[in-house]
C-alpha cells in the first residue's frame, strides 16, 4: 500500500471539531483499526484541536493524515506543549495533552504544531 495524504483545513471555531472526529474516524474505520483504536484516535484528535484553538494564532487548523500500510499519522497545526502559567485553564489543557500522549503510540511536537501515530497491529488488518 502506498501512502494516501488526506489534508483538511476548518476554521478556527469549536463547532468544527465534530467534522474533524467524523473525518479521523472514517479514515481509522476504512484502515480496520478496533472500536477502542477508532475512539482513542477521536478523542486525541479533539484535545489537539481544542489546544490549536486556544493557542494557534491562524485563521484556521490544518490537519494532514497520512495512512500508511503500517500507521495512521495525524498533523494538527497550531498545537503547543508548553502551556502557559498564566492561562485559567492550565490544569485543563496540561490533561489534554497527558490524554493525547496516553492514547496515542508516538507523540511529537514541533514549530508547527503536533504529530500522533497509531500503529497498526497485524491482527486487525
Amino acid at each position: 500500500m502506498n501512502k494516501d495524504i488526506v489534508r483538511l483545513n476548518i476554521p478556527k471555531k469549536p463547532s468544527y471539531i465534530s467534522l474533524v472526529r467524523l473525518t479521523a474516524s472514517g479514515i481509522a474505520y476504512n484502515m480496520a483499526l478496533t472500536i477502542d483504536e477508532i475512539e482513542d484516535i477521536k478523542v486525541s484528535i479533539g484535545e489537539a484541536c481544542i489546544n490549536s484553538l486556544n493557542f494557534s494564532e491562524e485563521d484556521e487548523i490544518s490537519l494532514v493524515f497520512q495512512i500508511e500500510e503500517n500507521k495512521l499519522s495525524i498533523t494538527v497545526s497550531g498545537v503547543k506543549e508548553d502551556i502557559p502559567d498564566l492561562l485559567d485553564e492550565k490544569k485543563e489543557r496540561e490533561l489534554g495533552l497527558l490524554i493525547i500522549k496516553s492514547l496515542m503510540d508516538e507523540v511529537m511536537f514541533n514549530e508547527k504544531g503536533i504529530e500522533m501515530i497509531k500503529y497498526i497491529e497485524d491482527d486487525n488488518q
